[in-house]
């Protein structure tokens, strides 16, 4: 028998219809090689591999994730909710939210730290979120390389505008600040403390 197979022995082999075999290859499950003349051909050994793995990603939940600089912004939080349940609804997904509080430059959130170990542990196959600035602000790709290490889809909608960013980022401006200013406390680099007032006040004047 030959490793790649017309369509028709390939369903018989996998005792499945053609149909079904086309259906497949259509939502990607599996993949299948076409010759010059445009004829499928199917190799059962990576078939059956990707059958298993599909069925095992499919048991992995989908976690939808929100977040929000603070409880202030309560109806922000409810949009995000809302976009996300509406989309893993409307996928067929059975998911499970987290919502979480705090800045952009904060990776000790409750929230986000049950994000991760779920994703470590193997329990999770895919995360959805509204837009990619509800992770961490530097920790994002860092998180997108270890979800592709252990087979995790993520979903970024990017629906609707994301109203409270521009704030956000001005608070974790003055976060940062805030944070240079207490290490920079008692020296003599007069000239620093005095770029990082005047950055903290323009920053503070776009918040107005």
């Amino acid at each position: 028998m030959d490793r790649l197979l017309g369509i028709g022995a390939a369903a018989k082999a996998l005792g499945v219809s053609i149909a079904t075999l086309r259906r497949w290859e259509e939502s990607g499950r599996i993949e299948a090689e076409h010759t010059a003349g445009g004829h499928r051909r199917y190799d059962l050994t990576r078939i059956r591999a990707d059958l298993v793995r599909g069925d095992k990603l499919a048991s992995r939940r989908t976690l939808a994730y929100t977040c929000v600089s603070s409880a202030d912004h309560k109806a922000d939080l409810e949009r995000q909710e809302h976009i996300l349940q509406s989309y893993c609804s409307q996928q067929g997904w059975v998911f499970e939210t987290i919502t979480d509080f705090g800045s952009g430059m904060n990776c000790h959130k409750k929230g986000l730290r049950r994000l991760i170990e779920a994703i470590i542990s193997g329990e999770v196959g895919r995360i959805v979120i509204t837009h990619k600035e509800r992770l961490p602000r530097f920790g994002a790709e860092l998180l997108f390389v270890v979800c592709e290490a252990s087979n995790v889809e993520v979903v970024i909608l990017n629906q609707g505008e994301d109203l409270r960013f521009e704030d956000e980022l001005a608070q974790d401006m003055l976060e940062m600040i805030a944070l240079c200013s207490a290490r920079l406390y008692g020296s003599r680099s007069r000239k620093i403390q005095k770029l990082l007032e005047r950055v903290r006040q323009v920053v503070e004047e776009a918040l107005c």
